[in-house]
């Protein structure tokens, strides 16, 4: 049994709100660790100690707090067998899974090390008679980024790395199911230079993150988890005048198209509806057969491939394709929605309800599953399952399939396989969904692009890493200069005077 506490000023500073959660293994069922959960004060006093460590970091110049972010990425290299160990305890998933985690994460990183021409600005001279005009981004101060648990390490480097290379301090607020990976990333930050103060993790509930919407000092949140809380942060955040980004859930539809290579669509499909175990917003939880001839073949590929998965604890080798969900009510909440799925009609072709590992029967696992016939008024369709659950939409044709993907509320990624390049072409430029995949099933873009979605999947203007990153924990300030030596002086009482 092992207790976390908080990262503070480069340090861990034991809780004192008195309250805790417990960490459990999901592979087990067991309580494996207990985590602070931090009061109002203590968030209020944590930030406080933020805003005084990040005075002397924003004065650093760019290039010495890039030369922290490479010095980290080496760390977080050296150090990747271990945080992978921790992540997969914590969280459930394989360990390649965990690796990919912390890989995804490190992308941005090292993009974040050429913040230096990221951060310029723009200058113009003679503007108008002696007129300098330049702009500058600067830092907001202090920033707060809220995590999820399905992506422990990913999830907070995307916040933390783009956050304080721009000059900002953090505040982190990791998920209480999963909080160890950030307690190590903060310390690996610091060993890589990053003065203390700077990030300060602070683990903690619903209270924790009232206190950070709710404080004056902090500028910024960043969101990510289910779309009823992104919403819920994103009101209450602009409501106290914060520059706010919140991602939230997400219902990401595969269409396959009657000239698809099917055996390559079905391989996508297993990948990315069943890897991590579903838990992941870009998973591909519908699939959407074009005809029915289609739709057919295309189950009679996926049965096979579905059953071969293997499913066990992360410490089963290799070959574990998947491990259990991160909770009791997150199997619970899974398995219901299988049984509404056949209580509405849905075909039940492959059933994981019963799934049972020996010396694992407490764990939190579900089998992997397969429905078809599904349609849009089921409430495995509506809602997000967030588990091993792929759902069969069939469509008569083309057009069908891009409406119902068109109408679905979620618009976070989408994907279609075909071997018609004017389908594709139609099918991404008409979708109104952020993040579009051709012939590539989990469209995650690389780390210097920009991930985000569209509708009820995000809340805000700007999307995480890439250039909208550097926009986001920054604001600019422009400057209009005139220096009179050498111009004759007189009052200029309009704008005629920049002409």
């Amino acid at each position: 049994m092992y207790e976390i506490h908080h990262h503070i000023d480069g340090q861990t500073v034991k809780g004192t709100s008195g309250r805790t959660s417990d960490i459990y293994n999901p592979a087990t069922g067991e309580v494996q660790g207990k985590v602070a959960l931090a009061s109002k004060a203590e968030v209020d006093a944590f930030v406080a100690r933020a805003a005084a460590a990040q005075i002397g970091w924003a004065a650093t110049n760019p290039q010495r707090r890039a030369r922290v972010m490479m010095k980290f990425g080496d760390l977080i290299n050296r150090d990747m067998d271990k945080l992978a160990e921790v992540l997969s305890r914590e969280h459930g998933k394989t360990i390649p899974d965990a690796r990919g985690d912390i890989q995804r994460g490190l992308e941005v990183v090292e993009v974040c090390m050429g913040a230096p021409s990221m951060m310029k600005g723009e200058y113009m001279d003679s503007a108008g008679p002696g007129i300098d005009l330049y702009s500058m981004r600067q830092s907001l101060g202090v920033v707060a980024g809220i995590t999820p648990f399905n992506f422990p390490a990913m999830i907070p480097l995307w916040k933390m790395a783009p956050a304080i290379v721009t000059g900002n301090a953090m505040i982190l607020k990791p998920s209480e199911r999963a909080p160890t990976t950030a307690m190590m990333l903060a310390a690996l930050f610091e060993e890589a230079g990053l003065p203390p103060g700077v990030l300060q993790v602070v683990n903690g509930d619903k209270e924790a993150v009232d206190a950070i919407l709710d404080n004056e000092t902090v500028q910024a949140v960043g969101f990510v988890g289910s779309t009823p809380i992104a919403q819920y942060i994103y009101g209450r955040a602009t409501a106290n005048g914060k520059r706010v980004q919140c991602f939230g859930g997400a219902k990401n539809h595969m269409v396959i198209m009657p000239d698809a290579d099917l055996d390559k669509a079905a391989d996508a499909l297993v990948g990315a509806g069943f890897g991590a175990a579903g838990e992941r917003c870009m998973a591909i939880s519908v699939a959407v057969p074009v005809g029915e001839e289609t739709a057919d073949r295309l189950i009679e590929k996926l049965v096979p491939r579905i059953e071969k998965l293997k499913v066990g604890p992360y410490t089963g080798g290799a070959d574990v394709d998947y491990g259990p969900l991160i909770t009791a009510q997150a199997q619970a909440r899974v398995k219901g929605l299988i049984t509404s799925g056949v209580e509405q009609g849905a075909d039940l072709v492959l059933d994981g309800r019963d799934f049972s590992l020996q010396g694992y029967e407490k764990g939190y696992y579900v089998g992997p599953t397969l429905f078809d016939r599904v349609t849009p008024d089921m409430d495995i369709y509506k809602e997000e399952i967030f588990g091993p659950v792929l759902s069969t939409v069939r469509a008569s044709n083309y057009d069908e399939a891009l409406k119902l993907v068109m109408d679905n509320p979620y618009g976070n990624g989408t994907s279609i396989f075909t071997a018609d390049g004017d389908t594709a072409r139609d099918y991404a430029s008409r979708v109104n969904v952020g993040m579009v995949g051709v012939n590539f099933p989990i469209p995650v873009p690389l780390s210097y692009f920009s991930f985000g979605g569209w509708k009820k999947s995000a809340f805000g203007d700007l999307n995480q890493y890439g250039n909208d990153a550097f926009r986001f924990y920054t604001k600019t300030k422009t400057v209009t200069a005139r220096w009179f030596s050498g111009i004759k002086e007189g009052a200029a009482l309009n704008f005629k005077a920049l002409d």
